[in-house]
């Protein structure tokens, strides 16, 4: 899809449907105000939230449609409603045959951030998720232009950037796990890494073993497919600060459980256990782009939890990169095994302030549904700074408290810890766990579990992976 900046006056853009933001009690301005008058005096549409309404051959207007889109109360909108908006009106006329799409932007929000929101989100709701189905006349439907008028071409530039960016995420979550081995995402990494300009580098099973990466290696033993600890850096022309951001996501390729197996009902979404490490490589992908002046680094520990003949199991004791030994009560809970030892293996590559993405835990979807990510830290200052980044970039992250007296849960009578404190606080034991790793390195981290795939299509995107976090780590790193 064509993403371009319209110049023309609202009266002259000939085009399919040209979208107008309509709020609650307030009607579009002229020229669109007497035609949106129609719409709103009818009842066909009052403004709410992502509502929808098509005035066809509109007078006065080139356009073969006005379409109205509900923007809510005009005091509650902003750039993240912006983004659900226009999706919402593309996969609607999407669905119609709409193909030239142009978006007038009020004046009132004629800014980088809007037009911004506006691209991510046409990009956003075009993705589907129909790769491998056959059919000949999925492709028939398509948007081939979408334009907005009234926005900058950086905000258009960078929109474009952080969308496609968050799309090669989404794309990688939705592989089924036959295809997305673990070796196969370091190729993938290392395809885009080397389009981008960044580094690249994959530590194989004899690489960690020699390292004494026990905890992970115990998590891919059960697998025939190997492991692969990909690593991709980004390093600016001139840093602007001694820091380095290090960005941590969990690769489980396919969860099984292990020997503790995942009942079968829902087992097939387990491909997306590796939406954490597919975010940290589409932010990757963005950072190389923007460049912003700090160094990143991304770590993605690419394992498959199987149950096979030589599988970890219960009861037995791993000892870690950090020389911890660990209890593993519990073979499906593996996430957090994988990731402290690429914890610690990123501050030993010099990483000063940590971020781990991971669908780690089922008990974040108990605590807060498909709404918020949950977010877990050491440190408040750093926490702050990736919220602002979050709530900048409209993506919900909630924090969770971790007092120490959580740890108890973790206490084991055979090795420095157990990897489980039972099913109370279940997402916040499982945080404990990890902070156990890092020491007094600044460290954020989030569980995406219940945010990182959408069980049903959404108004403004696909049924599959969401994405969630890329743009919030891209917006961390440019904020330093």
């Amino acid at each position: 899809m064509k993403i371009e900046l319209e110049s023309k006056p609202l009266t002259e853009i000939e085009c399919d449907a040209l979208v107008v933001v309509g709020f609650e009690q307030e009607r579009p301005q002229s020229p669109a105000s007497d035609l949106a008058k129609e719409l709103y005096d009818s009842g066909e549409f009052s403004g709410k939230a992502l509502e929808i309404a098509v005035l066809h051959r509109p007078g006065g207007l080139k356009a073969k449609r006005l379409v109205l889109a509900g923007g809510g109360k005009r005091e509650q909108f902003d750039a993240s409603t912006l983004r659900k908006i226009c999706g919402a009106a593309l996969r609607s006329l999407k669905s119609k045959g709409a193909r030239n799409i142009v978006l007038a932007l009020d004046e009132r929000h004629r800014s980088e951030a809007f037009a911004a929101a506006a691209v991510e989100g046409a990009l956003l709701a075009d993705l589907e998720a129909d790769r491998y189905k056959t059919d000949p006349k999925k492709t028939e439907k398509q948007v081939e232009r979408f334009a907005v008028l009234g926005g900058s071409e950086s905000g258009i530039n960078y929109g474009r950037t952080l969308a496609e960016s968050q799309n090669f995420s989404r794309n990688l979550s939705n592989e089924p796990a036959n295809v997305l081995t673990p070796m196969r995402m370091a190729e993938r990494a290392r395809e885009m890494a080397s389009e981008q300009g960044l580094e690249c580098e994959v530590l194989d099973q004899d690489r960690m073993r020699q390292l004494g990466m026990g905890a992970l290696l115990g998590v891919a033993q059960g697998s025939a497919e190997p492991p692969a600890l990909i690593i991709v850096r980004y390093k600016p022309a001139s840093p602007a600060t001694k820091d380095h951001l290090g960005l941590v996501g969990k690769g489980v390729t396919f969860d099984t459980g292990g020997i503790s197996i995942k009942p079968s009902d829902g087992m097939e979404k387990m491909r997306y256990d590796m939406a954490g490490g597919a975010a940290v490589l589409g932010a990757m992908r963005a950072i190389a782009q923007l460049k912003p002046a700090i160094p990143v680094t991304a770590l993605v520990p690419a394992v498959e939890n199987m149950p096979g003949s030589r599988a970890q199991r219960p009861g037995d004791i791993v000892t870690t990169l950090a020389g911890k030994t660990v209890e593993v009560l519990n073979t499906d809970a593996e996430g957090r095994l994988i990731l402290i030892d690429s914890l610690a293996y990123a501050q030993r590559l010099g990483c000063t302030h940590l971020v781990d993405t991971a669908t780690l835990t089922g008990a974040i979807s108990v605590a807060l549904g498909s709404i918020n990510a949950g977010a877990f830290s050491n440190n408040e200052v750093f926490l702050n700074k990736l919220l602002s980044a979050a709530k900048a970039e409209g993506e919900k992250i909630w924090p969770l408290p971790m007092d120490d007296e959580y740890k108890e849960q973790l206490k084991s009578a055979f090795a420095d810890l157990q990897n489980i404190g039972g099913r109370p606080a279940g997402a916040i034991t499982a945080a404990m766990f990890l902070r156990d790793f890092v020491g007094e390195t600044p460290w954020v981290h989030l569980d995406i579990a219940g945010t990182a795939w959408l069980d049903d299509a959404r108004p403004y995107m696909a049924k599959g992976a969401s994405g969630i976090g890329v743009r919030t780590f891209v917006k961390l790193a440019l904020s330093w």
